[in-house]
């Protein structure tokens, strides 16, 4: 005989009382509670129920995952794990400028750092991805080859090279620019129309011109200095060899550098509109990534054929050298990749954009404290101006998606924690992804 039922009483929806059958509700088919003001029973609390229900079902045994789920709700989980990504994707930066202080080549950097992010994507995008990965083709393996030259080759080489010659602090502020530029381009290629007729349309272009607004001021004018850091704090980054040996964050040519930096944001938003086509056609993302990842290391290393000759650039002499490249190839990489993707689907891109300028300001510490980065006017006034207009193109695309979905009744929506549905058929704008779900970190 089945046992009997149980009824919370205190658990409401409707004025129905909710009934859970032990042994007959799967612990992952139960719906997700919302929080409601009105009951003193959050959705934590639920599934803490539910996870001593499946005690009893399993005799007192529960799993490590569903202890967390119960301690920390997935909106919860969300934000620990976008706030991990921007500390994650803010190291990448600081250690890359580190990278290049001490001598590493511009080219071996990259070469090694896609060889590893390759191989540690390899063996998820084989097994994971048997069913849903379709037959490879020479037409697929042409538009891997042309999308690795734009997304992988061109944005970290022009990524190099402006961060050499900039800072990382307003590398990572000017690639807030990217969502405006992709939306910029995708109306000039008449993927996306301008509806100058709703606030949507209005916010996303008036976003797009203060991106534009922005690059340009950081561009053309430097500015008076705003902030140094301290004379303890410069002692300190003298007297501890670490410091020392990872240079400093001054730059060589600040419009140069701010030009490679827009070519780098140009190649990035390129590859985001002319990867949509292609990943309808071939879904399995993480082989289309790995493909890439290996079509940028054969084209890195035809460069080195005609601009690195030397063959001690090729050898690790460092530690510190060793750990860069480590970091850029699996943390920044492979370990954000996973996380990246994960959050895309849990809470929409529009909420994973919005955490960008988050790593704009762990950059600026990182780098004041490891570099002794200085602050000046024009990049400042240039980085509100992006992230502001960054904030106008998000607003615009998520009034867009409410507008479709009352457009489109019939679209399944699926909830997150956050209120924000995403829509689930395939009519998503070429936009829709505001970060790419492989980044240039990838």
């Amino acid at each position: 005989m089945d046992p009997p039922f149980f009824q919370l009483e205190n658990i409401k929806r409707g004025g129905d009382a909710i009934f859970i059958p032990p042994h007959h509700v799967p612990f992952s088919s139960v719906p997700p509670l919302p929080f409601d003001p009105f009951f003193s029973v959050h959705r934590s609390t639920f599934v803490h129920l539910i996870t001593c229900t499946k005690m009893a079902e399993t005799g007192g045994g529960v799993t490590v995952t569903e202890r967390i789920k119960g301690w920390f709700p997935e909106r919860v989980q969300l934000h620990i794990a976008m706030l991990t990504l921007q500390f994650g994707y803010a190291g990448f930066h600081v250690v890359s400028r580190a990278a290049l202080n001490m001598g590493i080549s511009k080219i071996v950097f990259p070469v090694y750092r896609n060889v590893l992010a390759f191989f540690l994507l390899l063996p998820f995008a084989y097994f994971l991805e048997k069913k849903e990965r379709p037959p490879i083709s020479l037409n697929f393996l042409v538009q891997f080859f042309l999308l690795a030259i734009v997304g992988i080759t061109a944005n970290q080489a022009f990524y190099l090279l402006g961060l050499d010659n900039t800072s990382p602090t307003f590398a990572s502020a000017i690639q807030n620019s990217v969502p405006a530029i992709t939306f910029l381009m995708a109306v000039l290629l008449r993927l996306e129309k301008v509806r100058l007729d709703r606030k949507d349309g209005i916010s996303k272009v008036a976003g797009t011109l203060l991106c534009i607004a922005g690059a340009s001021v950081i561009t053309l004018y430097k500015g008076p200095t705003i902030y140094s850091p301290s004379p303890s704090l410069h002692s300190i980054r003298q007297a501890s060899p670490v410091l020392r040996s990872l240079g400093d964050a001054n730059g060589k040519s600040w419009t140069l550098g701010c030009i490679f930096l827009i070519g780098h944001c140009l190649s990035w938003s390129g590859w985001l509109v002319l990867q949509a086509p292609v990943v309808k056609k071939y879904p399995a993302r993480l082989s289309f990534t790995s493909y890439q990842c290996f079509f940028g290391v054969l084209q890195f290393l035809v460069l080195a054929a005609f601009m690195e000759r030397d063959i001690d650039a090729w050898f690790i002499h460092s530690g510190a050298e060793l750990f860069s490249v480590f970091y850029a190839g699996v943390v920044a990489s492979g370990i954000a990749f996973a996380v990246q993707i994960w959050c895309i689907d849990r809470g929409g891109p529009v909420f994973v954009a919005l955490y960008q300028p988050v790593q704009t300001l762990v950059v600026a510490i990182m780098a004041s404290v490891a570099l002794g980065e200085e602050f000046y006017l024009g990049g400042i006034i240039g980085a509100v101006l992006i992230i502001t207009g960054l904030y106008f193109v998000l607003w615009g695309k998520s009034e867009e998606r409410k507008f479709m979905l009352q457009k489109q009744p019939g679209s399944v929506q699926a909830p997150t924690d956050h209120g924000a549905p995403r829509i689930t058929n395939h009519t998503k704008s070429i936009t829709q992804p505001l970060l790419p779900q492989s980044t240039e970190n990838v």
